[in-house]
Formats: C-alpha cells, structure tokens, sequence
C-alpha cells in the first residue's frame, strides 16, 4: 500500500530505523572514541518488548514496509530475538533488518534468521586485523569474520557490509575490498564519513567524498542500479564479473535528501525526522497500552509536516547528534 506518512515535499516514508539501545561494546573512532557513556536522559530505560510491538504496529499500519534495528549495538540487548519476532508480526512489514558490529554473529545469527530476521548489515571498516582493532578499540577481527559467514551458513543469501570512508585511514584499501566481494554475495556500502558534533576534528582531518570512489567505479566498468521505495540511501553499483556489489551513502552530494524515505525511533522512543535534525517528537507516553493506538499513529503521521526539505551538514549543523549511537546512525 502507498505509506500514509507524507511530508510537505510529497515524500513518502516506507523504512523505519528503530533503535532499541545506544549501548555499544566497540569504541569506534568516528562513533564512540572514548567508549559508552551513559546519556542519562531517561530514567524509564530503553524501549520495551511491548513498547517496540506497539511502535512497529503504528508504523506498518501507516504503510511502513522495512524496519532495521539499530544502536547502540542493538545485539547486546538479551530480548533481541523477542524484538525481532515482535516486529514479525507485523504482516506488512516485508523486510527486518539488523546493523550490527557482528561480534555475536557466529553464535547468534540462525536464531536471528529463525526469529524472522531478513537482512543483515555488519559494520566493517578494514579487512586489516591489526587496522581493524586501531579503528574499532576491539581485537575481535576473526570472531566478526567468522559471523559474516556463519550468515551465509543460516539462509542469508546476501550480507550487507558497512565501512566508513576515511582519508589516510582506508580510502586507499579499494583494491583489498574489491578482492573480497568479487566471489561473494556482498553488497559493500561505503559510507561517507559525517560530522558529528563531537567528531568535527576528526571530520575535519579524514573526511574525503564519496564521488571519488564513484568516479573510479564507473572508470572501471561498474554499472549503477535503479533504487526501491524502500531501499536505504545507498546509490548501488554491480558488475557482471563480481558476485557482491558496491553501495555509496553520501549525504554531502547535493540532492542527497530529495529520495530521503526514512524515519527514526530512538531507544527511548522519541520519533526523529532526520539523523541531524533537533529535538524529537515524544511517542512513549502513547507505548503504555494498547488503548492509544489511534492516537499514537496521528502523532507520527502529524510530525511529518515538520520535516525540513534537508539536514545542513554543509553548514557544520549537525543537530542533537552528538555521536552516531545515539538516534543509531
């Protein structure tokens, strides 16, 4: 069905990022450099099984097709497998989603799939070991390597691998990850590094654009393909002698936010209408029962007449978005 939730710039809204924790175990240099540290801005905890049942049903009713459960890392929650088979239920909801470090992957990942799990991203910026552990603050290369093939071993018939463009970090490492993805069913997404407003002087210092990997993707015979209504931001590349594709998020590029499709609960259920916007709409006075169910999807569908027509990271604007775990990147 066509989604209900509409902005004034004749947008429509099918993909739901709901983040169930901004707890995360990885000390990534872009996202938490200095580890987790509690935000201490709710005393209610994060979203509840219940809590998460009653959002994702006002989303599916409002014509939201795909839900990714983010973080935080969202696989340190003990109920995930529950949050997964809670968000099933939901008939018109085709496509779960996780984005996860991995490293519960290979112990974890068929009971995410049995659960009901349909697509799988896993954060990965260096096939370097000791590259791998500089950048995450964890000597856990082998253990996330091992995961994304247990997740071909479960049913996954692709993997989704994030890595974050970084000058002088791994921008030059084109060649190592081509090499990998040529015999696999991966779809490398390539994500442009964003200012954060604690990241601006590492922003500064590696940040490089994303058309150059374009660029030389094109050179090289890649072939761009056409996106779904509900497909995230990626601008997907294939080539018809590689097995895995290539997929390119670059919110500087001009026009980045014209196909913009997605929507944001965060893990203590306020609704986000961009990564980089401020405040929130608060949903969680409406997750208490099951009574507020009309209400709850009025709200939602009525905040949408707030969104902006884009972010303004080109301004250094970055909004509430302190670091990337909090609203889940």
């Amino acid at each position: 069905m066509a989604s209900q939730l509409t902005d004034a710039f004749a947008r429509r809204f099918y993909y739901l990022r709901l983040s169930i924790t901004d707890v995360c175990n990885f000390r990534c240099t872009y996202c938490l450099p200095d580890g987790y540290r509690p935000s201490g801005v709710s005393n209610k905890g994060f979203l509840t099984v219940d809590e998460v049942r009653r959002v994702t049903r006002a989303f599916s009713a409002l014509g939201t097709e795909k839900v990714r459960l983010t973080g935080g890392e969202p696989t340190l929650r003990r109920d995930f497998t529950d949050i997964i088979a809670t968000v099933r239920e939901n008939p018109a909801i085709r496509q779960i989603a996780v984005t996860t470090n991995g490293y519960r992957m290979a112990r974890d990942v068929a009971s995410w799939r049995d659960a009901g799990l349909t697509n799988i991203n896993v954060s990965l910026d260096s096939l370097d070991a000791r590259q791998f552990h500089a950048i995450t603050g964890q000597d856990k290369f082998h253990q996330v390597m091992g995961g994304i093939d247990a997740a071909f071993d479960a049913g996954f018939s692709r993997v989704k691998v994030n890595t974050v463009l970084m000058r002088d970090v791994n921008h030059h490492q084109l060649d190592t990850f081509l090499a990998w993805i040529k015999p696999r069913r991966i779809q490398l997404r390539v994500i442009e590094l964003m200012e954060t407003g604690e990241g601006s002087e590492l922003f500064r210092k590696h940040h490089i654009s994303g058309m150059v990997l374009r660029d030389e993707l094109l050179k090289r015979g890649w072939l761009h393909q056409l996106r779904q209504r509900s497909d995230g931001p990626a601008q997907v590349f294939c080539h018809p002698d590689y097995e895995g594709e290539i997929g390119l998020i670059m919110p500087y590029e001009k026009d980045f936010c014209a196909s913009c499709n997605r929507l944001r609960v965060s893990s203590i259920g306020k609704l986000h209408l961009c990564l980089f916007g401020e405040g929130g709409v608060e949903l969680r006075d409406l997750l208490a029962d099951d009574h507020q169910q009309a209400a709850l999807e009025s709200r939602i569908a009525a905040a949408l007449t707030h969104k902006k027509q884009t972010h303004f990271l080109h301004q250094g604007n970055t909004g509430i978005t302190q670091n990337l775990s909090y609203i889940g990147g």
